[in-house]
């Protein structure tokens, strides 16, 4: 008995490490690298889950299609119950009395009927040519869930970045928070020593306390930049998510002007203009399905059923009375008051603006490539200058503090050099975020990103 008791105590023991372990493992943060938070956001993101529910209701509209081609067999089933008979007038000269009408009933109180109709198309030209290019529609939700998925790879990427930044501002702030603290320490010292006046002290702590407050306000910031990603992401705002890659993984590459001059077919690789030519694609057929509802329809037909009559209930389904029939249907349009002209006419300048839109878009494309390529230099040019003012704020900064311990400068000089590495330091963030997410437009302009 002692022996149950101890294992059942292991089993209980071991069930609640085993829980213990597994909600732990569910609370684990989430380490993601950019490809990692991307291809989650493919799984989770619902506007991704949308367009692939899409694209599964093209595969059902393709089968559709593809069944009314098939044979369509309808059956029926019917009872009726005469309250009155139909009467016939019929005329007396059948009966021996000339000059009047007799009234017979034809028929019986009880019917009933149980068939089946069958219908085919045996050529239909504007159901041919839909069946034909079928893949065709298919294709357009396709497109239509690649574009999905490059808007959210962006917009998670543009995510992705800003709490990159936001972190490299952090660590820049805790820098400045660290060096201004040694300092003041200093400072105050000094001045219980005599050496300095209490005023240097309090420009040094309006500065560090600025410079807390700021780092504070970054750090709130930072959770909103965390919880946009997620969001972007399709993840939980609840879950803990860690970012694997840094700052110096992102490559800011010099950009070939030459050869983005020469590419003057660029504009081919962006999902837009794919979805654009399917467009016109799909316009083109429509024209060809309207023209040919011109031409005949041959269909095949046949139907079976049993019928059943009698003047008793009781006796209406003993004996029956079957009829069945097959047949061909041929169906020439000969005149519809000109309706199907003008919806070919209306097919028709669908497919003209379709053709203009796709010319249209060339030209904004080869904009916005323009708009992305000088936008994306220059804020690489304005982050290389920004780095050259930081280092030189640092040592501005540096050689100020020098001045000041030595007697030959001023707290006033030291204070202006902190604001000034300050202003570097906000600058040089502001332009990194500039040129990380100017590097997502151009290659999204340029059709990059797949």
């Amino acid at each position: 008995m002692k022996q149950l008791y101890l294992l059942a105590a292991c089993l209980i023991l071991y069930a609640n490490t085993s829980s213990a372990q597994q909600k732990q493992t569910s609370t684990a943060p989430y380490s993601f690298s950019l490809a990692d938070c991307i291809n989650y956001a493919y799984e989770h993101q619902d506007s991704v889950k949308n367009a692939q529910l899409d694209l599964k209701n093209a595969d059902y509209k393709v089968s559709e299609l593809i069944g009314q081609g098939l044979p369509q067999i309808n059956g029926s089933a019917s009872f009726q119950d005469y309250l009155q008979i139909p009467v016939t007038l019929i005329p007396g000269e059948f009966f021996g009395q000339p000059g009047t009408f007799v009234p017979l009933k034809f028929g019986v109180k009880y019917q009933s009927s149980f068939g089946a109709t069958l219908d085919q198309k045996l050529f239909d030209p504007s159901y041919l040519i839909s069946l034909k290019n079928r893949g065709i529609y298919k294709e357009l939700f396709s497109k239509s869930l690649t574009r999905t998925k490059i808007q959210t790879n962006v917009s998670v990427t543009k995510a992705y970045y800003q709490v990159l930044v936001s972190n490299e501002q952090i660590k820049l702030l805790d820098a400045n928070i660290t060096q201004l603290k040694q300092q003041l320490d200093q400072t105050s010292e000094q001045n219980k020593q005599g050496f300095v006046e209490k005023i240097d002290v309090d420009r040094l702590s309006v500065s560090y306390n600025n410079l807390v407050t700021n780092r504070e306000n970054v750090v709130r910031s930072l959770v909103l930049n965390y919880e946009l990603l997620k969001f972007q992401m399709g993840m939980p705002i609840k879950l803990d998510l860690v970012l694997t890659d840094k700052l110096e993984d992102v490559k800011l590459n010099k950009f070939d002007e030459t050869a983005a001059s020469a590419d003057t077919s660029f504009y081919k690789n962006r999902i837009e203009y794919g979805l654009l030519q399917t467009n016109e694609h799909l316009n083109a057929i429509d024209v060809k399905r309207k023209k040919s509802m011109f031409l005949p329809t041959v269909s095949a037909f046949g139907s079976i059923s049993s019928v059943y009559q009698d003047n008793t209930f009781s006796n209406l389904y003993s004996a029956n009375f079957p009829t069945s029939y097959i047949g061909l249907k041929l169906s020439i349009p000969i005149f519809t008051g000109f309706q199907r002209s003008y919806q070919i006419k209306e097919a028709q300048i669908t497919l003209q603006k379709s053709q203009n839109d796709l010319e249209d878009a060339k030209n904004a494309f080869s904009l916005q490539a323009s708009v992305a390529r000088t936008t994306y230099l220059n804020g690489l040019q304005s982050l290389e200058n920004q780095k050259r003012n930081q280092q030189l704020a640092r040592d501005v900064l540096r050689v100020a503090k020098i001045k000041y311990q030595q007697g030959v400068g001023s707290s006033i000089e030291v204070t202006q050099a902190q604001t000034e590495l300050e202003t570097a330091d906000n600058q040089y963030i502001q332009s990194l975020y500039d040129a990380l997410i100017s590097k997502v437009d151009m290659d999204k302009a340029y059709g990059k990103i797949n």
